[in-house]
């Protein structure tokens, strides 16, 4: 058993200054299913859980409970605020050993500046936490840390009493280890403004070749109805089995809880190396192996698709250049493949600069041309605009960082919100001069297959 305190003297936190201790302890489990702790915390915790996969499968992370939230509408400058105030609170963490730092995890919206009514209203534009009980898996070894910050001087018996519950917690999760969920049952589906997103695809074309923007990213929503209430659990089991070659996530806040698998790296920083990953340019899997790599072939060769891809890569390796003393990017891209699409994809890694972070690499490079277009400000404008519905969290920066300044950040696309017996699926595209509405709509027809397909659902195409 690890312990370790924090003590924080007149830190500022949010808007206050206050004396904040931070306590820590951690203890390594011998057998411990994620899925299952995350399921063991539904009815003390249900609302303020969250889950994380890395793509390979080499770090899980739960959180049950908050015991320290971050969160703010700091429009342009919330990227900072969530920084200063993280380091404000980790600024005197004692780094002994190798122990389990302290993660904070969240995201933030897609684009703050976006008020059209919908499954998020009320959602601020920056949602991070710390978890009361934090699990992370990490090479075969599962720990599980208890986290309080407090401004109480003596809290041994509030210690003794999280002690307890952490125990119960790890108990029920071992026990109820091999529980199966069934598949919800979908009762109704509708793609809500089908023929406005159509006509918009057609108008921002318009716009394009009248040069107010090179790329734009146009998204739309799937909504699918349930008889019964879907619990958090239930739908990331089937996320967590369907999709096991992407990065798997689920977030709640109070009755929503957002969830997917991205196949996006946005960025990750490891001891001071930083890496990102080019996704643009889709195209379906082939039914045999045959017609498979052909459809492949066909994307590596497609100039609308390479033009997509090179936006992206630009745009990253800019970014790389002006946070790394050294970066490489290659020459072309590879196909990535997942279970209903396959993409280009191209890596970049580099060596950050002793100012550089994590959160200021997230804040340069959201949104990459990917999912808002080039340029960003006029592309942003139209989607503004032209878009029917408010993203929220979709296609927006998620993810984890620790007290040194490791962590990783996708573009939470392939995902889905969930409120109580309805949910809201997304998928976009990238338009350009020569987008036709008809191709673009069945582009986000595979895209919606992950989460559709989780859900109990099917298209009738």
């Amino acid at each position: 058993m690890h312990q370790k305190w924090l003590q924080t003297t007149e830190v500022e936190v949010g808007t206050v200054n206050s004396t904040l201790t931070f306590y820590i302890e951690t203890i390594e489990v011998n057998r411990l299913s994620a899925l299952a702790f995350f399921a063991a915390g539904e009815k003390q915790y249900k609302g303020q859980r969250f889950f994380w996969q890395n793509r390979e499968k080499t770090f899980t992370l739960v959180g049950l409970g908050h015991a320290y939230k971050i969160e703010n509408n700091a429009n342009d400058e919330r990227f900072d605020f969530i920084e200063k105030e993280w380091k404000a609170l980790t600024k005197n963490i004692v780094k002994e050993e190798s122990e389990q730092q302290p993660i904070l995890f969240g995201g933030f919206t897609f684009d703050p500046n976006n008020m059209k009514e919908g499954e998020w209203n009320g959602f601020p534009q920056s949602y991070f936490a710390i978890a009361t009980y934090q699990l992370v898996i990490r090479d075969d070894k599962a720990y599980v840390s208890i986290h309080l910050v407090t401004k109480n001087e003596n809290c041994i018996e509030e210690f003794d009493l999280l002690r307890k519950e952490r125990d119960q917690l790890i108990h029920a999760a071992q026990v109820k280890e091999l529980k199966m969920y069934d598949k919800p049952v979908m009762t109704n589906y509708r793609e809500v403004y089908k023929e406005d997103y159509l006509k918009t695809i057609a108008t921002v074309t318009n716009l394009i070749k009248n040069n107010e923007a090179e790329k734009v990213v146009i998204a739309r929503t799937l909504e699918m109805q349930f008889d019964d209430i879907l619990t958090a659990p239930q739908v990331l089991s089937h996320v967590i089995s369907e999709q096991p070659e992407s990065y798997l996530f689920g977030l709640e806040r109070d009755k929503l809880l957002f969830f997917g698998a991205s196949p996006e790296r946005l960025v990750k920083v490891e001891k001071g190396n930083a890496f990102s990953s080019c996704v643009a340019g889709s195209i379906k899997r082939g039914k045999t192996v045959e017609e498979d790599n052909a459809l492949g072939e066909s994307l590596l060769a497609d100039s609308k698709n390479l033009g997509e891809h090179r936006y992206v890569v630009d745009m990253i390796a800019h970014t790389f250049e002006q946070n790394c003393i050294q970066y490489k990017v290659p020459k072309q891209p590879k196909l990535l493949k997942i279970r209903d699409i396959q993409h280009l994809y191209t890596p970049v890694e580099g060596v950050l600069k002793q100012d550089a972070t994590i959160l200021q690499l997230v804040k340069h490079l959201h949104p990459t041309p990917a999912l808002g277009g080039v340029p960003r400000q006029e592309a942003l404008s139209i989607i503004r605009q032209y878009e029917s519905m408010n993203r929220g969290l979709y296609a927006a920066p998620l993810g984890w960082m620790d007290a040194e300044g490791n962590g990783e950040f996708i573009v939470a696309i392939r995902s889905a919100a969930l409120k109580e017996n309805t949910a809201f699926l997304y998928a976009g595209g990238g338009i350009v001069a020569d987008s036709e509405p008809i191709s673009e709509y069945e582009e986000t027809l595979v895209k919606f297959r992950p989460m559709l397909r989780a859900l109990g659902g099917q298209l009738h195409e």
